[in-house]
This record gives structure tokens, C-alpha cells and sequence, in this order.
């Protein structure tokens, strides 16, 4: 139960849903745990939940003042960092407005691309160090309705597959998990019964639970994938199958 004792673990996005559930699987297995989000209101609730061991940093991804702002709050000690911080509206592509595609793609792939920047150069000199980037089974797969959310996925996709490539040679790991249709608050507030109609077309013919993408980035942070990186683990139902 102590994969990842003695490590500092940054999970973006980490006051609700699978960050929230990562971030408790993270402590459990002996991290030092820091959750971000927007409101201070939801992580005081958060750290209060989780207990001991973790703290909230109030950001903003899609600001690179604010990356900036949460780098030195961290320092250069983080040994884990999970990208899970997104933007996911729905919009077909015709009535997609500008203002909406931006804010996707500076939170989910250049406030994720400039917060590794920043990071990753403290685990290089130790190192030994974790990614993992939460992504979408719409990375592959195309769904109407999500196309901005799903090319800012196979953006952050072909990140990691770069980054393993750059950091490996200095102890870096850098992975994917590519959730199905998840149960989360946020997905159901802005997909609604869509996100269930995605489920039950899935071999599971389900949604998935928080805490199951949560174990996939458990593993994929801990030690148990040491031999694994610029891999996408599809925890999606079998939605790459179908």
C-alpha cells in the first residue's frame, strides 16, 4: 500500500471526479498529494475529504500566469505529475464559437504542455519522475459533438508519446490513460444522457466509476509500470474494440 511513499504527486483538476479519486488513491498509497482547481470553495472540501497529506493550490490552467503562479507553489520537488485539469464542452464543428475552442485548447494542452515544461526539469536532474496525461476515448474515436475536446485529447496524446521520448533517457516515465464514458459530475453537467447513450454502446455496455480511471493512473504512476512509457492505457469499456 505504499507504491509511491515518500513522493510529491500534482494532480490538476483534482477537487472532483477522476482527479479527485487519483488524488485519493495517490495518498493512500503514501503520496504527498497537491490538488488543483479554481475554486477555493471545492478545495477546501476536497483536502477536507481526503485528510491529511494533501493540499490545494488554487489555478487555473488555461492561464499561464496562474501555471506559473502554481510551479512555485510547488517547487521542484514534484515526482508525479497527473494531467487531468480539462475543458470538455460539445459543440458540432458548425456551431462551434471561437472563444470556447481556445479555452479547450489553452487548458487542456498548453497549460498541461507548459506546467510539464516547467516540472519536468527537477525530475530530470533526480532522475526519476511520472506523468501521466488523462485523455479521452475520443482521442481515436470520433464522436459528433466533440470535436475540439477530442483533438485537444490527441494533442496531449501525442505529447506523451514526445516526451517519453525526450525524458526517458533521464528516468521519465511519461503515460496516457484514455478514459470511456466516465460518471462524473462535470462530464454528466455538460453531456448529459449522451454521456450514458456512449456508455451502453461500449462492450461493458456501462459508464465508467471515477475510481476505476483512478486505478489506471495509480499504476501507470507507481513503480508497477516501470518498464512502461509513451503508452495510452484505454481504460474505456472496450471502446477501442468496438
Amino acid at each position: 500500500m505504499n507504491d509511491v511513499a515518500g513522493q510529491t504527486a500534482l494532480v490538476t483538476g483534482g477537487t472532483a471526479g477522476i482527479g479527485l479519486e487519483s488524488a485519493r488513491l495517490l495518498a493512500r498509497h503514501g503520496a504527498e498529494v497537491i490538488i488543483t482547481g479554481r475554486s477555493e470553495q471545492r478545495g477546501a472540501a476536497a483536502v477536507a475529504e481526503l485528510g491529511g497529506g494533501v493540499r490545494f493550490v488554487a489555478a487555473d490552467l488555461s492561464d499561464l500566469d496562474s501555471v506559473r503562479s502554481l510551479v512555485r507553489q510547488c517547487g521542484d520537488g514534484v515526482d508525479i505529475v497527473v494531467n487531468n485539469a480539462a475543458s470538455f464542452p460539445g459543440a458540432l464543428t458548425v456551431e462551434q464559437d471561437v472563444a470556447s475552442f481556445e479555452s479547450t485548447f489553452d487548458t487542456n494542452v498548453r497549460g498541461a504542455y507548459f506546467l510539464v515544461a516547467a516540472l519536468a526539469p527537477g525530475m530530470l536532474r533526480r532522475g526519476r519522475g511520472s506523468i501521466v496525461n488523462v485523455t479521452s476515448m475520443v482521442a481515436f474515436k470520433g464522436v459528433p459533438g466533440a470535436s475540439s475536446y477530442s483533438a485537444s485529447k490527441a494533442a496531449l496524446e501525442s505529447l506523451t508519446r514526445t516526451w517519453a521520448a525526450e525524458f526517458g533517457p533521464h528516468g521519465v516515465r511519461v503515460n496516457s490513460v484514455a478514459p470511456g464514458p466516465t460518471a462524473t459530475e462535470g462530464v454528466v453537467a455538460e453531456w448529459g444522457d449522451v454521456n450514458d447513450e456512449l456508455g451502453r454502446a461500449l462492450p461493458l455496455g456501462r459508464t465508467a466509476h471515477a475510481t476505476e480511471i483512478a486505478e489506471a493512473v495509480l499504476f501507470l504512476a507507481s513503480p508497477r509500470s516501470s518498464f512502461i512509457t509513451g503508452s495510452t492505457l484505454h481504460a474505456d469499456g472496450g471502446g477501442v474494440a468496438a
